[in-house]
């Protein structure tokens, strides 16, 4: 089967994320299955008049913008790997073209209301699944990693002597990333106290539920989102939240932007230059603020 080619070629030569290959698994299913009972045909006889109807399709069905893009996307990817493999003599993603996608800003929390959430006793207590819920969401703020770098991260990634830890990335990149005074202490703390948890299993993760099994995104997303509900009214309350947080105070703060490109893993600087707007965009309210010809 071509697809089944096309993930192993993701898994073992491209190394691309678990995360990543599931979504051009499920993408590229959803294409097969359109195509074949639409018209019939096999992947490797598609044109490009198919792919048009297969995009009409998904809008029509209300599919946004963005999971449009990122479909095309995996197709694209797809049939540039028949190409090299001579299963295919032309692809027909040449002439598509992804629907306009309108630009949206990152969404962040204010630090202030971070520091109130992590800083009071209000919310946080003690015990073990306390102590790590503060340590999720203060690991997520304090290192911008990723929520698929936080549930891979492993107690031995954690380096207090050079008060940093090493993450696993997309493509399996690894980097090291510098860790402040006080989550390194609540990495400490958190240590001794799972340690002395009797977990019939001793997991290897750095973060794991209340009965020792490894952390996984669900769990994650919901404790984030739990604890953000308690200092923001915004919409969208999840882990990339705090990743967002974490670049724009980083900027606002003075930091360079090649610096924060490689704390936050990205490939290229146009990823990372998106945290410039909300920058200009607090810039603005200053300036509005403060001048008197505003």
């Amino acid at each position: 089967m071509p697809v089944d080619q096309f993930i192993t070629y993701l898994k073992h030569e491209k190394r691309y994320s678990t995360h990543t290959v599931s979504s051009y698994q499920t993408d590229l299913f959803q294409f097969r299955d359109y195509m074949l009972e639409t018209f019939e045909l096999p992947l490797l006889e598609v044109k490009y008049v198919h792919v048009r109807n297969f995009m009409v399709w998904l809008m029509d069905s209300g599919v946004a913008e963005t999971s449009v893009g990122r479909k095309l996307s995996a197709m694209r990817s797809f049939y540039k790997f028949l190409l090299r493999e001579q299963l295919v003599r032309s692809s027909p993603m040449l002439q598509v073209r992804a629907p306009k996608v309108p630009k949206r800003l990152p969404v962040f929390v204010d630090d202030a209301k971070l520091d109130v959430l992590l800083d009071s006793k209000e919310f946080f207590d003690d015990s073990f699944s306390s102590v790590r819920d503060r340590l999720i969401i203060e690991t997520l703020f304090g290192t911008g990693i990723r929520l698929s770098e936080l549930i891979s991260l492993k107690d031995t990634d954690v380096d207090f002597y050079e008060c940093s830890i090493k993450v696993l990335g997309k493509r399996n990149k690894e980097r090291i990333i510098p860790i402040g005074k006080v989550l390194e202490h609540q990495l400490r703390d958190y240590l001794a106290l799972k340690s002395l948890q009797n977990f019939n299993n001793k997991s290897a993760r750095l973060i794991v539920t209340d009965k020792g099994a490894d952390a996984y995104p669900v769990f994650i997303y919901r404790t984030v989102q739990r604890y953000l509900t308690y200092i923001s009214t915004q919409d969208k309350k999840s882990p990339h939240v705090l990743r967002h947080s974490y670049a724009t105070s980083l900027l606002n703060r003075g930091a360079d932007l090649n610096a924060i490109k490689e704390l936050l893993g990205h490939s290229s600087l146009a990823a990372t230059q998106v945290y410039t707007h909300n920058s200009i965009e607090r810039l603005k309210t200053i300036y509005k603020q403060a001048h008197p010809k505003a």
